[in-house]
């Protein structure tokens, strides 16, 4: 049967005829980009590197090799060119440039002296440093290697390096979070001290060998990120599609100049407090007010066409911004079920990248609220009003996969008023991996006992014992489910507070399900240095009571406003854990307690307090035996709240004396305190296996 050839709808029709016609008005309107311009140029020195254009500039002229007068870049963003490669010049050097991604803004580095040196043991000559008041900045893909070189002492738990010792010298390297503590007269006896970033991923790869494969992880190199230079003046010249530059005045002042796309220019200075512009400036901002003037108006008459034609379907259609995944068979789940934990149900919610990336105003740095072990946090709006935290799971974390199905799989089936809420996440074939979460306004406990909000001085006592009720009973919760969960990262920086000081339990990146009838897993050591399990650390053999340690330390925070480790402390009470059950075994808990809570002055306070105390260093035992559960240290904890306490000090306890000695004289080490085991950072530490 024939069929003739359709006619397309009206509405495609017209909107056919105004593209035709909106295309061709701006075409006029706009002038082409001219590529000719040599100061905005793509340029390159000759070698195989990446593509260098703006906002990168070459710092001298390739054929008179002089130093030029105006450049179109950013002024921070000044490449040379060494031996046919590009590097970005920095206050502490050159660098070679191995990658850029413009449209991540970052670029890879690496010192050359360790591109060019020998790949055993390349020696690293200068800490990085970058230009102040630039928009450039090291990024959460960076950590840092701490060279000690050609020290006269042995360091107390050294990581040595003989391949860079001379003479009778020792050399040491640590990386962030596992420096030891080294005072400034140790320090001095040492050659020099040379701090260097690296990429995080490539210090993960090598970090059981790094003695012998730092080379490896150096000749990776690190990144840098940047933002627009130049204010409101570059944004408005590269909104308009132009490029921000900079030219020499006859004064020795720096000139801005708007490098537009038909060539021309349009400069602007200050001289004598007055703004003033070049006679030569362009038409194109005209040209392109008029384009878009007449561009809107047939757009506004295209509107009018498509608006009835598409009326009756927008009615029945209401337009989500998100979609409600259930498990049924054309749902697509944004993870798998663990294999070894049976199956089990669940619902959440798949948000667009689109939509967070809209909520973060692009993953916006000033909507940062912080930084956890696996990615950056960030304050959202949705598009229903919902203020949400968005979690960015790090693009160089290798298993970020593992950790967003564990988190999703686990809060989806959770529901407590002390944890934190998951909304959703978008599916894991999505651009990005992200996590949505109630947003939780004022903070972490670690923030206001030790952080930046200490000074405020919000956490009375009261409060402080609410929040160890409410961590407790969120840890109850979490042990007594079927399966049953081991949150395996509990920390001061993991409890969040609302206005009224609530709690909410969060991240759950390497919380555990246990199968059932299941006395402990396997598995190698994950966590924070300072709150992670001795036993476990040891034995790899995690239980809840790894829980019940890690919230002993919290304890141990809450009664004395410390930090869980800090390398400025003694040697013997860097770690808290220790520095508390020795304070308590000595009768010195005046010396351990925050000042503040009226330890010394008000006896009932001091009751209480004491008590804590005691609970605490029942958590902190070594051996998890004789720990108490979660749910003994919840009712411990009420009694206490509710004066149904007894009267007895801490010091009166029944654990025997030789327990007590036991207690620091065990085969078992502290929790890992950053100083004497294999931690990369002061976050949650990535490990091998989960």
């Amino acid at each position: 049967m024939h069929r003739g050839r359709r006619t397309p709808p009206l509405p495609q029709f017209a909107l056919l005829f105004l593209f035709v016609l909106l295309s061709s008005i701006t075409t006029n309107a706009i002038p082409p980009n001219n590529t000719n311009i040599s100061s905005c140029a793509q340029f390159s020195c000759g070698g195989q590197g990446p593509d260098i254009h703006y906002p990168f500039w070459i710092a001298q002229n390739s054929t008179t090799n002089t130093n030029t007068s105006s450049y179109c870049g950013y002024p921070s963003l000044q490449l040379v060119c060494r031996d046919q490669t590009a590097a970005l010049r920095l206050p502490s050097g050159d660098y070679t440039v191995t990658d850029i991604n413009y449209s991540s803004r970052i670029i890879s580095l690496a010192d050359p002296s360790v591109l060019q040196g020998p790949t055993t043991c390349p020696r690293a000559h200068q800490n990085v440093s970058i230009w102040p008041n630039s928009s450039l900045h090291f990024t959460s893909n960076d950590t840092n290697l701490v060279f000690y070189m050609n020290c006269s002492f042995v360091l107390p738990i050294p990581l040595l390096i003989g391949c860079l010792g001379r003479g009778a010298g020792l050399s040491f390297i640590f990386w962030k979070g596992s420096e030891i503590p080294v005072d400034h007269e140790l320090v001095s006896k040492c050659e020099e001290v040379v701090v260097v970033p690296v990429l995080q991923a490539a210090l993960e790869e090598n970090v059981g060998v790094l003695s012998d494969a730092f080379g490896r992880v150096l000749q990776r190199g690190f990144e840098l990120g940047w933002e627009t230079e130049g204010g409101d003046e570059c944004r408005s010249c590269e909104r308009i599609g132009g490029s921000c530059g900079y030219s020499e005045t006859g004064a020795g002042d720096r000139a801005f100049v708007c490098h537009h796309m038909d060539g021309s220019q349009e400069e602007e200075y200050r001289a004598g407090g007055e703004v003033r512009k070049s006679d030569g400036k362009s038409k194109t901002r005209r040209n392109i007010a008029i384009g878009v003037g007449m561009g809107v108006g047939v757009m506004l008459v295209a509107s009018l066409v498509c608006l009835s034609w598409h009326k009756l379907r927008q009615r029945k259609q209401r337009s989500a911004s998100s979609i409600l995944l259930g498990r049924t068979a054309s749902s697509e789940p944004c993870f798998k079920n663990d294999p070894e934990l049976g199956k089990t149900g669940y619902q959440t919610t798949i948000f667009t990248y689109e939509e967070l990336e809209e909520a973060t105003n692009g993953f916006s740095a000033s909507k940062e609220l912080g930084d956890g072990g696996f990615g950056t946090v960030y304050k959202g709006k949705l598009r229903d009003g919902r203020v949400v935290a968005v979690k960015r799971l790090y693009e160089h974390n290798y298993k970020r996969v593992e950790q967003f199905m564990n988190e999703v799989e686990i809060l989806s089936r959770l529901h407590h008023q002390n944890l934190v809420s998951l909304y959703g996440c978008t599916s894991r074939h999505s651009r990005e991996l992200l996590l949505v979460y109630e947003y939780v306004p004022n903070g972490t406990v670690a923030d206001h006992l030790h952080g930046p909000r200490a000074q405020e001085g919000a956490l009375t006592w009261p409060i402080r014992l609410n929040i160890a009720i409410e961590t407790a009973d969120a840890l109850g919760y979490l042990h007594a489910v079927e399966p049953q969960i081991i949150h395996r990262d509990v920390k001061t920086n993991n409890i969040l507070l609302d206005n009224s000081f609530h709690v909410k339990v969060a991240d759950f990146g390497l919380s555990r399900l246990f199968p059932l009838d299941a006395t402990h897993v396997s598995t190698a050591p994950q966590g924070t240095p300072g709150y992670v399990d001795p036993e476990y650390h040891q034995c790899y053999q995690l239980t809840d009571k790894s829980d019940v340690y890690s919230f002993g330390v919290v304890l141990a925070e809450l009664i004395s406003s410390k930090p869980a480790v800090d390398t400025n402390r003694t040697r013997h009470e860097i770690n808290l854990a220790n520095m508390t059950t020795s304070k308590v075994q000595n009768c010195q808990l005046d010396q351990l307690v925050d000042p503040s809570l009226g330890y010394q002055t008000d006896w009932e306070m001091k009751t209480m307090i004491t008590l804590v105390a005691e609970l605490a260093f029942r958590c902190l035992q070594l051996e998890r035996e004789m720990r108490p559960s979660i749910k003994e240290v919840l009712e411990v904890l009420r009694e206490i709240e509710s004066g149904q306490y007894k009267t007895k000090k801490v010091l009166e306890t029944d654990v025997p004396v030789k327990e007590d000695a036991s207690l620091l004289k065990n085969t078992l080490p502290y929790s890992p305190d950053s100083v004497t085991a294999r931690w990369e950072s002061r976050s949650t530490t990535p490990n091998t296996s989960g």
